[in-house]
């Protein structure tokens, strides 16, 4: 249904084939041409991606259950993991800036195996959650790095498809992440016990993210500016984006945050459907989301960064409001999915359309802001919508949250409506319309 729904959607537009081409240009041929080490630094970020969708995943149950840690102190370690991360993404994203993105990119990596095998080898408190701030590190370091890097090393014109492969093979490898716990079963027959196995398998996906280390330093970095070049440590020359971009994305994850990480919990409590079922399902949702984003690059040929973006997150916002109001569990599974793959679909996009507009050398530093301001408020929404479910108001959460994304997707239509990126056509009456709308800053490049 979800596919059929989508193309039922979009059966008019013509993004699939190239016009005027009846051979047919196809959607893979956008990502034909992809830079090596662009290329390359996508393939790497599989391993650290697997690491972290399998943390997210089994460090609830691998906690209390296998090293013995109190329900509270476990919910301390999570929670110590999101603080960090929110805490320390704008002062590293400075230090990437201004030191090097290849150097906080491996940074990340080390502190993805580390905490793995931290969270493997103890069962001291103290240490726990040390490793949960290591872990957190890791999350930042990446986060300020990663798309910063791959933007100078896509080029304008194929960052945005780099940008679509990145989202496909980390939604594919987050989900390995999260299947990978199922071959406990098969290590317990070496004759382990279920802890052990937990134990054994904690330092396998450790070893897989710390081996690939090495590779990150075949990626090349784009010259780092001489300490008299260093004008400030604030991105100055790309406030007005940043603020813009922030706004937009701010809200956005407070809406997210009231269901997108509890809908297993929501299944339950609106139809009685466990999570056994709801589970796999919604992981069947990740896997439809890896190949839309596939989409991308074509789309936002055809519509432009912006009309995309809107356009995509307004349809996925229709699709979520009616998901409480579903009769039956499959009605509900269904629309979640379309809202899913829609709504994700726009992310490869906006990451493009932020690292195409902001300075080159200050990206990493846009990267940090707007991950560190979409990670805090999506943890505390997460709470309220917690409660609302519990106190069976299942259809005030998505209300909710349909509030936050109208105005998220308003906002950013008429911020960035007029923004044109590099790679993108402009006709001298879009150049006046752009100046007069963004006051010359110099931040659209």
């Amino acid at each position: 249904m979800p596919n059929s729904c989508y193309a039922a959607l979009l059966s008019d537009c013509p993004f699939i084939q190239a016009p005027g081409n009846r051979s047919g240009l196809t959607v893979l041929d956008e990502y034909k041409g992809i830079p090596r080490e662009a290329r390359l630094l996508v393939y790497l970020s599989v391993p650290p991606g697997l690491a972290v969708g399998f943390i997210y995943t089994d460090l609830s149950y691998f906690l209390p259950n296998v090293q013995g840690l109190l329900p509270f102190w476990t919910g301390v370690t999570i929670t110590t993991m999101g603080v960090t991360v929110a805490t320390m993404c704008i002062p590293l994203g400075i230090v990437a800036d201004r030191y090097g993105r290849r150097k906080m990119l491996i940074l990340g990596n080390l502190c993805a195996g580390t905490s793995l095998l931290g969270f493997a080898l103890t069962r001291s408190l103290p240490l726990i959650l040390l490793t949960a701030v290591v872990e957190g590190l890791g999350e930042a370091s990446f986060a300020v790095s990663f798309n910063a890097l791959l933007a100078d090393r896509a080029g304008d014109e194929k960052r945005t498809a780099s940008f679509s492969l990145g989202a496909l093979l980390s939604w594919i490898s987050g989900a390995t992440g999260a299947f990978a716990i199922s071959s406990v079963v098969l290590i317990e027959k070496l004759g382990l016990s279920v802890g052990q196995a937990h134990v054994v398998l904690y330092i396998a996906v450790a070893l897989i993210s710390l081996s690939i280390t090495p590779l990150i330093l075949r990626v090349h970095e784009t010259k780092i500016p001489a300490p008299g070049q260093r004008r400030s440590i604030l991105p100055r020359k790309s406030s007005k984006v940043i603020i813009r971009y922030t706004v937009y994305s701010l809200a956005i994850a407070l809406g997210a945050g009231l269901f997108v990480p509890l809908m297993t919990y929501w299944f339950s409590a609106a139809y009685g459907i466990p999570d056994t079922l709801s589970g796999p399902l919604l992981g069947v949702s990740s896997i439809l989301t890896a190949l839309a984003v596939l989409l991308a690059p074509r789309l936002a040929k055809r519509l432009g960064h912006v009309k995309a973006i809107v356009t995509t997150q307004a349809l996925s916002t229709f699709f979520m409001v009616a998901v409480p109001l579903s009769p039956t569990f499959a009605i509900a599974v269904s629309l979640y999915t379309v809202r899913v793959f829609l709504m994700n679909l726009s992310n490869p996009l906006g990451q493009s359309l932020l690292m195409g507009l902001v300075s080159p050398d200050e990206r990493g530093m846009a990267s940090g802001v707007t991950a560190a301001l979409w990670r805090l408020p999506n943890s505390l929404s997460t709470t309220v919508g917690y409660v609302l479910i519990g106190d069976h108001l299942l259809g005030l959460p998505f209300y909710i949250a349909t509030v936050f994304y109208v105005f998220s997707i308003t906002a950013f239509w008429f911020m960035f409506k007029n923004a044109r990126l590099p790679e993108e056509a402009v006709s001298p009456a879009q150049v006046l319309a752009q100046s007069s709308s963004l006051e010359g800053s110099e931040e659209i490049r």
